[in-house]
């Protein structure tokens, strides 16, 4: 069984034989909720690529101290994955961010697309980030995920154009589209984008403004799937024809 992780702050600094505090609600979880004592180990990262092996020194109420005993520095995966996800109603927003999170995207935009069901706007919209936030970092934990995935903001659908602009290759999930996913030729290294509509299905403006921003739209089969759950399908389609699933 591998160990359990715990996000801290930095870890820039860490070296072997050196203390890490873990202090506030990471710490309470690690102690009141894993049960962590002295002489355990556990897993530290600081979500931007260092991980560190370390064992509890001293444990407290919403404090840990641990020793460092090995430090490694991994470097960010690539190719990157950046979904954008159409707000998907109820609570499979955050089915999707956790799944996207622990298959391992980069990064994931929240979408207003114009059929969207959920509608965010002003204080919701503060709110439905910051939820996508901890579901993301929750689940990196739970993966064991040494860089945290970025939720952005909320992106209107010119916003997610300029995104396919900036991509190598941004592919647009259509269940109309004659070209499947597997025939699309993938970089070896940058940003890969995948566009996940709404519910609703997109609309003809909607694929005609991401295709002329340089979008593909693809396939998946010919089964249709939920919104929260295509995203998913598509990364791992992707990713198993990548280096990063050899």
């Amino acid at each position: 069984m591998s160990l359990p992780t715990h996000l801290v702050d930095a870890l820039g600094e860490a070296v072997p034989g050196a203390t890490v505090a873990v202090e506030g609600d990471e710490a309470h979880h690690a102690v009141a909720v894993r049960r962590l004592r002295a002489g355990e180990r556990l897993v530290l990262t600081d979500g931007a690529g260092t991980r560190v092996l370390g064992e509890v020194a001293e444990a407290g109420k919403r404090r840990l101290e641990v020793t460092v005993l090995e430090v490694e520095r991994l470097p960010e995966p690539r190719p990157a994955v950046t979904v954008v996800q159409a707000l998907p109603k109820g609570d499979r927003g955050e089915r999707a961010v956790e799944m996207l999170t622990e298959i391992g995207c980069a990064t994931i935009v929240p979408w207003a697309a114009e059929r969207s069901v959920a509608v965010w706007r002003g204080e919701r919209a503060a709110k439905g980030v910051a939820k996508w936030r901890a579901t993301a970092r929750e689940a990196a934990k739970q993966a064991r995920r040494a860089w945290l995935p970025e939720v952005t903001e909320l992106h209107s659908t010119d916003d997610v154009a300029a995104l396919v602009a900036d991509a190598d290759l941004a592919v647009v999930l259509h269940e109309a589209s004659e070209r499947a996913l597997a025939w699309v030729e993938l970089p070896a290294d940058g940003t890969i984008l995948v566009v996940v509509g709404p519910e609703g299905g997109l609309t003809d403006a909607e694929v005609d403004a991401l295709t002329a921003a340089g979008a593909v739209d693809v396939r998946l089969g010919t089964e249709v799937l939920r919104t929260s759950t295509a995203g998913v399908a598509a990364v791992a389609a992707l990713l198993s024809r990548t280096d990063r699933w050899r």
